[in-house]
């Protein structure tokens, strides 16, 4: 499903270590690079649709997606009138990603209790589709994804949006993902890259990228049911863990998202790892741009 521009992306948080006003200046410096499309998550930094607007304003053609937007962020309703406004505003640029988000962010930062992942996100989805819609404009929603691991929340998002977003995900489970799927609905699997060809380096960022991760049951499930076992779920993640999940150096990050695309994504979105998680990093993007651009024709 060519809701995308190309099949490869940038996935980022950093964004939100930019001051609002230099922003324009670092996005407009991904699209002269030649990236297709700005991914970006939602946790402790910016409101997603609030943000979603700054990137997309500071952009001429890019596509912006939510990589993801939380449900408990906002109720149904407000996400989609934030959504109908963002595509009418950007038409064909924007992607609304959606997620459950996990538990310790949901109950203990936002102060909502955490539902069924599924249940809450099938309910979710169809408040958005029974939302009003009164204002001018906006007649046509955005193309929505889920964030989805599992077999039934892929069910979900083949059966009740535009396809599937995977995070922290390998190419084998991109097959089984695409198996769920079926032919049609958008795969877009994010994939975490480091540029460097030095095992050591790549092992240290994939560690602090991973800390959090590994204290989220979401995603050891996720792992457990990829393969993986309860001794590679340790903070930070065991080397086999790092190994699978992060990518270093230029040819082995060419042969890691040629696989996930044999394996049936039509979208690999690229986390670039630099020293640390919260400066953008501005030079490996304009390095890995060139790169992939034969990926990206």
């Amino acid at each position: 499903m060519s809701l995308l521009p190309g099949p490869v992306g940038l996935w980022t948080t950093a964004l939100d270590a930019v001051e609002p006003a230099a922003v324009p200046d670092v996005v407009g410096a991904m699209e002269e690079q030649g990236w297709d499309a700005l991914w970006f998550g939602e946790a402790y930094g910016r409101e997603a649709f609030t943000a979603a607007h700054l990137y997309l304003s500071a952009s001429r053609r890019m596509a912006v997606a939510t990589g993801i937007a939380s449900i408990y962020g906002r109720d149904a309703v407000a996400a989609s009138s934030a959504g109908r406004l963002l595509a009418d505003l950007f038409p064909g640029r924007f992607l609304l990603g959606l997620g459950v988000s996990h538990a310790p962010l949901v109950e203990r930062m936002r102060g909502h209790s955490y539902g069924k992942p599924l249940q809450a996100m099938r309910e979710y989805l169809d408040a958005m589709d029974a939302a009003p819609w009164f204002a001018a404009g906006g007649q046509a929603p955005p193309p929505r994804v889920l964030a989805a691991l599992g077999p039934k929340m892929l069910e979900l998002a083949r059966d009740g949006a535009a396809g599937a977003h995977p995070y922290l995900t390998t190419p084998e489970h991109t097959a089984q993902a695409r198996a769920v799927l079926g032919e049609g609905p958008l795969l877009a699997v994010e994939q975490a890259v480091v540029l460097s060809d030095d095992v050591d380096v790549v092992r240290a960022r994939a560690h602090w990228h991973l800390e959090i991760y590994t204290g989220l049951p979401n995603y050891r499930n996720s792992w457990f049911r990829q393969g993986f076992e309860e001794q590679d779920a340790v903070r930070g993640g065991s080397d086999r863990l790092k190994d699978a999940l992060v990518v270093g150096g230029e040819e082995a990050i060419l042969e890691r998202v040629q696989a996930h695309l044999d394996a049936g994504a039509d979208h690999v979105c690229l986390q670039v790892l630099g020293p640390d998680a919260f400066t953008p990093p501005a030079a490996d993007w304009a390095r890995l741009a060139p790169v992939v651009k034969g990926l990206r024709g």
